[in-house]
Parts: C-alpha cells; structure tokens; sequence
C-alpha cells in the first residue's frame, strides 16, 4: 500500500510539475500560435510514453528475461520517435530555407530530448522501485523461512512418518531382514539431510532429487505388491540450483493418500532438468481422500517459497482428476 502512494506521488510530480516546467523552457508561445499541433501532440506523446514505461516495467521484465518483450518495445518506441520527427510544417510557415532547416532541427532534437529524458526518467524510477522491491522480498524470505523451519519439520518429520518407519525398522531387526542396514542408511541420510539443508535455501538438485530417491525406497519397504511406485529423474546438469526440500510435500501427500496394503494403486514421480526449465509432477491413485487443512498448508507454503523465489517464473497446479491427484510444478531457473 506505502509502495502504490508513492508511486502515485511521484506520477502526479513528474506530471504536474517536472514536465510542465520542462515544456516551459520551449518558445511555448510561439508554437501555441504557428505550430498548436505539434505542441499539443508533443505533449501527448511524451505523457503516453512515461505511462507505457510505468505500466510494462522495463527491470521487471528483464528480472523475468522477457529480452524480446523489451527490444520491441524500444525499438517500437525508438522508430514511432523517429516518424513522430517528421511531423508535418503548417503551410503557413514563412522564412528562407536556411530558417526552415533550422526550425527542422529543432523539432527534432526537442522530440529526442523530450524521448531521452523521459526514457532516463523512468527507468531510474522503476529500477529504484525494483531495486526496494528485491531488498523487501529478501527480507521477506528471510522472514518466512524462519516461520516456516519449525512447520518443515514438523511437517517432514512428522509424527506419523517417524513412527511407521521406526516401526519398520523395528520388524525388519527382529526378523533379521537382509534389507534393516540398508533400511537404516537411507533413515539416518534422509535426517541428516533434512537437518543440514534446512538452513540452505538452494542446494544443487542432485542433491534434491538423491533425497527423494532415498525417501522413496524407504517408503517402498514398508509396501507391499499392491502399490507401484516409479521414479524417474533426468538433468543436463546435476549443479543447478533448486530450493531445497521443495518437492517433498507433493511427494508426502503421494505416499500418504495413494498408499494401500489391499488394492491396486500407482504413485509416479518425474523430475527433470533441461534448459534452466524445470518440471516435475506426482501422479498418485486417490485412496484416502485429501485432508484439505493440512494438505494446503504445506502447498500454500510451497507455493509462498515460489513466489518470493521465482515471481512470474513459474507453474504450480494441482488438484483431482477422476480418480487420481496430479501435482505439476514448472520453474524457469
């Protein structure tokens, strides 16, 4: 609300005070005379081109990578400029050509002063804006994933979850199972991770996806033939970036609304990585039906980190289709 007021302040500033005393300084009463048009629609241009700044937002647009979007607005803009140089002299006009030539010359350098100056005009306002805007989402990570680390954990290593597995391990030990070390290994990395990347915002996503892998074989101990469970990982590069512990919470609901020890269910989980473009997406059987409270906490915070770390970059939906839950996530990196 404080960032619009001022905003508001500094359109009404540039609009009615910096351009009208910049237009004074033009032999403004001789133009109104022999040339009104031309000042008239000088006038107009100039507000219609500091509108169209202020509403595309040129350092957003780059902070996104829409490079094309900008180009063409600037070359739209540069060439609309240059014909806007040939606007027509009123017949009227008298003077030898050596005059006209001059008056010529004259037009032309005040349309590209007036083009430069609210051009330079803008964009300082708009990267000053953009350049509080970053310092206030920082902050306003920071402050949300304070909040949130209590709630991750919680939510990751949650009651529920603990006690299964430990129950697991506890059946696997008695019954002298070739498979309790290995059982144990992937329990011990899968807090340890848990632990050590909670205080890290991006990890490398090899490392993400190694996490998932390792919950996902842990959870397939505690299953039987009923429920099918595929994962399938593909990267260009395994150093990329990624928010960590990111895809846990679709990964969570998967196992723990898609799970039965009587009937035929699928869970699937695909991540890949190519171009800086990442997808990923569960598919999961509807065997329980989604507890909406608890389910949308863990969304809405996901969804909350994306926001603040990728804004306008990128695609969450997720939801029920007949008798199966998708989730598909996409980030531009």
């Amino acid at each position: 609300m404080k960032n619009n007021h001022i905003a508001l302040y500094i359109d009404l500033l540039f609009c009615l005070i910096i351009m009208p005393l910049t237009i004074m300084l033009l032999p403004v009463d001789r133009w109104i005379v022999h040339n009104t048009a031309f000042l008239l629609t000088l006038i107009a241009y100039i507000y219609i081109i500091y509108f169209i700044y202020r509403w595309v937002c040129l350092p957003k647009l780059f902070m996104q990578k829409k490079y094309i979007h900008i180009a063409g607005l600037l070359i739209t803009l540069t060439a609309t400029t240059w014909l806007f140089t040939y606007f027509p002299v009123p017949s009227d006009h008298t003077g030898s050509p050596r005059q006209m030539e001059a008056r010529m010359n004259m037009r032309t350098q005040t349309i590209w002063f007036f083009f430069l100056m609210v051009t330079g005009f803008s964009l300082a306002i708009e990267l000053t804006f953009e350049l509080f805007r970053q310092i206030l989402a920082k902050q306003e990570i920071a402050a949300e994933k304070n909040k949130a680390e209590l709630a991750l954990y919680k939510a990751q290593i949650n009651p529920h979850f603990m006690f299964n597995t430990l129950n697991m391990l506890y059946a696997l030990v008695l019954s002298g199972s070739d498979k309790t070390e290995s059982a144990f290994v992937k329990f011990s990395n899968i807090l340890r991770y848990m632990y050590a990347q909670t205080h890290s915002e991006n990890i490398p996503i090899g490392q993400e996806i190694e996490y998932i892998r390792q919950y996902t074989d842990l959870q397939k101990l505690r299953l039987n033939h009923h429920t099918r469970v595929t994962l399938t990982a593909q990267t260009d590069n395994e150093t990329t970036p990624v928010p960590s512990m990111i895809f846990i919470t679709f990964v969570e609901n998967a196992f723990k609304y898609g799970t039965s020890a009587d009937t035929d269910c699928n869970i699937q989980i695909n991540i890949c990585l190519k171009n800086s473009l990442l997808s990923f997406d569960t598919v999961n059987t509807i065997i329980r039906h989604v507890d909406s409270e608890h389910e949308g906490i863990g969304i809405a915070n996901c969804r909350k980190r994306l926001e603040l770390l990728y804004p306008g970059r990128y695609e969450l939906e997720n939801g029920p289709i007949g008798n199966v839950y998708i989730a598909k996530l996409k980030i531009q990196l």
